[in-house]
């Protein structure tokens, strides 16, 4: 099985780059952030891709990044927006594992805050829940696993990851 990677999905907030930092620790492997390769490979924040060049822009960049990844044995955390790359999701599910962070709405908008500030990929005015409501069958499509991280810490949460892949995925 060459599915070596480690994939975390879900929406902003959910803690995929906390968790895979201490996750990528844990297990001793190099970690990497999808929306840190977008803004090294366009020299701009993702809020400024998102200004200029719309949602369908930036999720064409994003999908650029996501079918570029060539890697083997990292934990990858991804973009909120990927699972709208059909191309960039079955690319990364070929060389990973794909585990899914699930937080209640109430927690993620406490998380998220201001959303302009987060770069959140989403139509003008379309609200929090609705955009939760639109990928949560997205997220669910392409689970190899689902955590529910309401009421874990991200300790807990890496705990059960790694208990999963030695018991539970052969």
């Amino acid at each position: 099985d060459n599915r070596s990677n480690i994939v975390l999905i879900g929406m902003a907030g959910c803690g995929k780059s906390t968790v895979g930092r201490k996750l990528a620790g844990m297990l001793d492997r190099p970690f990497v952030d999808t929306d840190d390769l977008i803004v090294l490979a366009q020299n701009r924040s993702l809020q400024d891709i998102m200004d200029t060049e719309g949602a369908s822009g930036f999720r064409r960049i994003e999908e650029d990044v996501l079918l570029s990844i060539n890697l083997q044995d990292h934990v990858i955390a991804t973009g909120g927006s990927s699972i709208y790359s059909a191309a960039g999701m079955t690319h990364l599910r070929q060389n990973g594992l794909i585990i899914l962070l699930e937080t209640g709405p109430d927690v993620l908008l406490q998380r998220v805050g201001d959303a302009a500030q987060r770069g959140l990929v989403k139509r003008p005015g379309q609200k929090f829940e609705d955009l939760l409501a639109e990928r949560r069958p997205l997220y669910a499509r392409y689970a190899d696993l689902t955590v529910d991280c309401s009421n874990m810490d991200q300790e807990g949460v890496c705990r059960k990851i790694i208990s999963w892949l030695k018991n539970d995925y052969h």
